[in-house]
Order: C-alpha cells, then structure tokens, then sequence
C-alpha cells in the first residue's frame, strides 16, 4: 500500500498549522511593538540630549559680549567639543558674519531642527537658533551621526527580526503539523477499509492520550459494536439459509416425482410445475446467499496466481453467446491487449459471467452488450457495456445491497443477488468496481488495481431513466 504525498495545501489547512500561525504573528507583532518602543524612546532621549547640549552651549554664547562672539565663535569651532562643530553668527539683516555653515533659511528661533547630509557638510545635524541681545541669530550645529545610524540600525534590526520571526513561524508551522497529519492520514486510510467492510480493520492507537488517540478509541469502540451486530444479523441470515435449504430441496424433489407419476391431472400438473418454479427462485437466493458468506468469509488471497484478462472475457463471451442469440442481442468482444492480473481466476469469471449476464437478461431484444479488457495508468480494466436501460443515479448503491429490485424490472426473473456476488467478489481481491453512463445503457467497470486507502465502490456521471 503506497503512502499518498503530503501536499503543502493539506499542511496548510491543519489547525496546527493555523494555530501556530496565529500565534506566531501575535508574537511577531509583540516583537515589532517592542522594537518599535525601543527605536521611538532611544531616538528621542538621543535626540532631547542633543538638544540639552545645544540649548547650553546656546545659553553660554548668549552671555558673551557682541563684540567678541565672532571671535569666541572660531575658539568654539576650533575647540570642536561633544561634537558641537557648526556655528553660524548671522546679523539682523541675514548677512553670515562668523562661523563655518551658511544656511540660507534659518529655523525659527528658539527652535531646533534635523538637517540632512549634503546640506551643510557630508553629516547629518541637529541645529539649533537662538535670538541674541543683540538681535542677531546664533546657529548652533552638532553632528547628529550615531542618533542616524542608530535609527537605521534599529530599522534594520526591526524589518529583519520580523522576518526571521515570520519565516521561523512558517517553518516551525509546518514541522508541527506533519505528525498530525501524518496520523491523520493513517486515520483516513483505516477509516475507509472499515467502510469497504473490512470490520476487522482499526483505527491505529499512538498511546499519547492526545484527541486523535481519543477519537480512535470511539470509533474503534464504534466499529466493534458494529461488527458484532453485523456479524449477529449475517450469522442468522447464513444459518436459515442453510438450515432451510435441505427441506426445500427436499420438498422440490417429492414435487418432481410426483409430476412425473402417471395418472396426475394437468390442471395438478400445472400447480405442481408453478410450485417447483417458485421453490427454485428460493434455493437460487439461498445459494447465492451462502456464497456472498462463502466469499466474505475467505478474507485471504493464498490461491490467487496470473490470471490472463483477454481469454478471461473471450471464455465469458463463448459460454454466454447462445443466450445472447437467443434473446437477439449482439454480444461483442473488443479487442484488448494481453494484460496479467493476480487474482483468482474462478472468482474473477464468476464476477464477469454476471455482469455479462445481467446485461443480456436486461437489454430489449435486439440490443448489445460489449466486454472489453482496456489499460490505464494504475492497472487494467474490465468493461461490460449495454445499451439497456441502466441504472439510476439513485439506485447505483441500492443495487449491491442483497434482494435490492427496482420495481421498473419485477418482470424480469432474477434474485437481486448478482451484482452483491460481483461486490464480494471485487471486495475480495482490493479491486474497484465502478458504474457509469453509456448514454445510453450501463458500463460497469472493474478495476484491477490495489485501492491505497482500502476498496472502493464508485457512482459517476448522472443521466439514466430506470434501474434494474
């Protein structure tokens, strides 16, 4: 049985993975606001000291005469302390009358402002005016570079932690989420052996205690109970089956022999011949009763071997091409290739015989049946087709159920056992069995291939009238 891929869309869809998302980007963004706290109030003490040093500086430069600032004004620039290396002295007018910057549109006084690279000097500064006494403007500068490189630092720090958060969140997701789905997976596969009858089947225990263990234990609890009920209803089914049997048989017998006596009226006759007809339909369903139980009951596949499926359906179209020209119907076989199948070949012309049987006996005189042996991608094909009146959507499930008749075919003689034969037999070799539309008519497909999640049972298309 081959595992089936795991596929990014089904990791994705996990709760796991969900859970570990939403929580992922809650602590993602906790760490962006964290970050972002960090930047705002590291900038802005950067920024308020900044300030507190250009503000004295500008309080010192006020107190001296204005006579001798220009000159005090070149000692500072020269001095060159806690980077305060810009000044500008400007006159009432705006004429530069001292200092290293010019600035041609100067703050608002009392106002301090961030002055990009390339405008006064290749460095960032954070510059400061001030009204003197003596009217004119005094331009304090300091070199605002570490405050810059620290907010792009920060910036930095903030845009590429978030990503690695959001790529550890995505990978971490993914990681998580494989074993659950990998037990969901084995949950999925067990689930649908049980529900192709394989009531022995269970859903596998990992012993964590966790919900998915929780869940197994319920159904497993579930099918048990299941099958013994099953078990019950098909033991009593088989045993009156079996038991009831012989005395009709019996009874048959004595029926024949008294038809045969000399002396019996034909009116009796009659009666007699009516009542055998009738116990013959009973034997017919309590053998083919017995033999559903016979294959269900098998289980195993020790006396499979290659069966070859063109002289399968060439043996199936000899035996049943009287009956076909009896009724009129053209029988055909397609031609196919050579293809080899393990199996049981009994079993498998068994199933074949009736569904090729059930095709002549339902088709109107003058009708045809085709049997064709095809390949496909996972295995080959065996195909009945008619141009019958086919099966309805409705009635496609209905009609593997044992004594299931559609009321449009009660004149037709028949069991209602067929095709829950074709089913146990199916069942039994992991094959698929498959109704569809010809359009008009029936195809039933067999599928010779091993089903990876237990066997299945498939109903296509929709158009059909009648169900037989």
């Amino acid at each position: 049985m081959l595992a089936e891929p795991l596929r990014l869309q089904d990791v994705r869809n996990t709760s796991t993975f969900r859970l570990t998302l939403a929580f992922g980007l809650v602590f993602a963004l906790g760490v962006a606001v964290l970050l972002g706290l960090i930047y705002e109030l590291s900038a802005r003490e950067l920024t308020n000291r900044s300030d507190r040093i250009l503000r004295t500086e500008a309080v010192l430069l006020s107190a001296v005469p204005a006579a001798q600032l220009p000159d005090r004004i070149r000692t500072e620039i020269s001095r060159n302390t806690s980077g305060l290396n810009y000044f500008e002295l400007k006159a009432i007018d705006g004429e530069h009358v001292a200092g290293n910057i010019r600035m041609s549109r100067s703050p608002a006084p009392d106002h301090a402002s961030d002055i990009a690279a390339g405008v006064v000097g290749d460095r960032p500064i954070r510059l400061l005016a001030v009204r003197i006494a003596s009217d004119e403007t005094l331009l304090i500068g300091r070199d605002i570079s570490p405050v810059v490189d620290l907010r792009h630092r920060v910036l930095a720090i903030l845009i590429w932690s978030g990503l690695a958060t959001a790529l550890s969140v995505l990978v971490s997701g993914f990681a998580l989420s494989l074993a659950p789905l990998r037990r969901l997976r084995d949950l999925q596969r067990a689930s649908r052996v049980i529900a192709a009858g394989n009531l022995e089947a269970r859903m596998p225990l990992m012993g964590r205690g966790d919900e998915l263990d929780l869940f197994a234990g319920t159904v497993n609890t579930m099918v048990e109970e299941v099958g013994r009920v099953v078990a019950q209803v098909k033991g009593v089914t088989d045993a009156v089956a079996h038991d009831l049997r012989t005395p009709l048989t019996r009874v048959r017998s004595q029926l024949y022999r008294v038809r045969q006596s000399p002396g019996v009226e034909t009116q009796a006759a009659a009666m007699i011949e009516a009542a055998t007809e009738d116990l013959d339909v009973v034997l017919d369903r309590f053998a083919a009763l017995l033999r559903i139980s016979e294959l269900e009951a098998r289980g195993r596949r020790a006396g499979f071997g290659a069966i070859d499926l063109s002289r399968l359906a060439r043996d199936v179209c000899d035996l049943y091409e009287p009956l076909a020209e009896e009724r009129s119907v053209s029988l055909e076989l397609l031609s196919s290739p050579e293809t080899e199948v393990r199996g049981d070949a009994k079993l498998l012309f068994e199933a074949v015989s009736n569904l090729v049987d059930n095709a002549i006996k339902f088709v109107a005189e003058g009708g045809h049946v085709a049997v064709a042996v095809a390949a496909s991608a996972h295995g080959p094909i065996i195909e009945v087709r008619d141009d019958g009146p086919g099966i309805a959507p409705d009635e496609r499930r209905a009609v593997l159920r044992r004594f299931h008749r559609s009321a449009d075919v009660a004149d037709v003689p028949g069991t209602g056992l067929g095709l829950s034969v074709v089913a146990a037999i199916v069942h039994l070799h992991g094959f698929g069995l498959e109704f569809d539309d010809a359009e008009p008519g029936l195809v039933v497909r067999i599928r010779c291939e091993e089903a990876q999640d237990g066997r299945e049972i498939h109903f296509t298309r929709q158009p059909m009238k009648t169900g037989r």
